[in-house]
């Protein structure tokens, strides 16, 4: 009688489905690509005094923002109707570019008020693009606080965080493919995206402290009162309620451990350009 061998008995040892080295090769091969393509687009930033790892030419910063601008104010129920309101928007955002550091970049700047009234917010695109909404400006109590939050927004331009964060996305990208194919098990792929996402938000919350501290220097040399800051923070606390999600997994920190950064950044900045 000839034995026949258990069908389980007949795969190799120790092999999974979904896996061999040919996909590993693969996907070490994708991963090895997406990090060389990221570590070796360096740029120099002069008003940040440091090297920057992104892609984009400050051109095509300008284009991918100019571009995106009519879906943004579409997306937030058009431009506000106040002709005296946007003048306004346009008036301290320009004169904080003017008496700045931020003039010596070659940014496109432009200012929208967004007729938006119930969304508390203010962004920018990379370029120069910069909104806030009618839900935000209705609460600022005082033209220095529409410079804290403009001047923050200019931040990001300044310091080329939209170029980082797509950098860091197609890297991130690139590393989950890349363990998707060497793995083939989609759990692993959802584990690679959530770390992807954590390491991106973590990236976004030093950029928004950044952007704290280039505010400060920008409305200080627009002759600005900076401690109005400290008032937008308390505006934006009082937006975001007692429910709100922990620090940790919000690209914002919360406003009360940025008054702290804030203050550091009044002092910093009164004694530098004092000298």
């Amino acid at each position: 009688m000839a034995y026949r061998r258990n069908p389980q008995q007949a795969r190799p040892y120790g092999r999974r489905r979904g896996f061999n080295k040919g996909t590993l090769i693969i996907g070490l091969i994708i991963a090895g690509f997406a990090l060389f393509k990221y570590c070796s687009t360096s740029q120099y930033n002069e008003i940040l005094g440091e090297s920057q790892n992104v892609s984009l030419t400050v051109d095509q910063e300008i284009a991918l923002g100019l571009q995106s601008t009519p879906s943004m104010i579409q997306q937030f129920g058009g431009l506000h109707p106040s002709s005296e309101a946007q003048k306004l928007v346009k008036r301290v955002g320009n004169k904080l570019v003017d008496n700045s550091i931020a003039r010596r970049t070659n940014y496109q700047y432009d200012f929208h008020l967004l007729a938006d009234p119930r969304t508390i917010n203010a962004f920018a695109l990379p370029g120069g693009q910069v909104f806030i909404t009618e839900a935000l400006f209705s609460q600022l109590k005082s033209e220095d606080q529409l410079a804290g939050v403009l001047g923050h927004e200019i931040g990001h331009v300044v310091a080329r965080h939209g170029a980082e964060r797509i950098a860091k996305q197609e890297l991130t990208q690139g590393l989950t493919g890349a363990a998707v194919i060497a793995s083939g098990d989609y759990g692993t792929a959802q584990a690679a995206t959530m770390i992807a996402n954590l390491v991106n938000m973590s990236y976004g919350r030093d950029q928004e402290l950044q952007s704290d501290d280039l505010g400060i220097r920008f409305m200080m040399e627009a002759g600005y009162d900076p401690q109005q800051m400290i008032g937008v923070m308390d505006i934006l606390e009082g937006a975001a309620g007692p429910n709100r999600q922990p620090e940790f997994f919000s690209t914002h920190p919360n406003p009360e451990n940025r008054r702290e950064r804030i203050q550091e950044s009044i002092v910093k900045w009164t004694a530098e350009l004092s000298q």
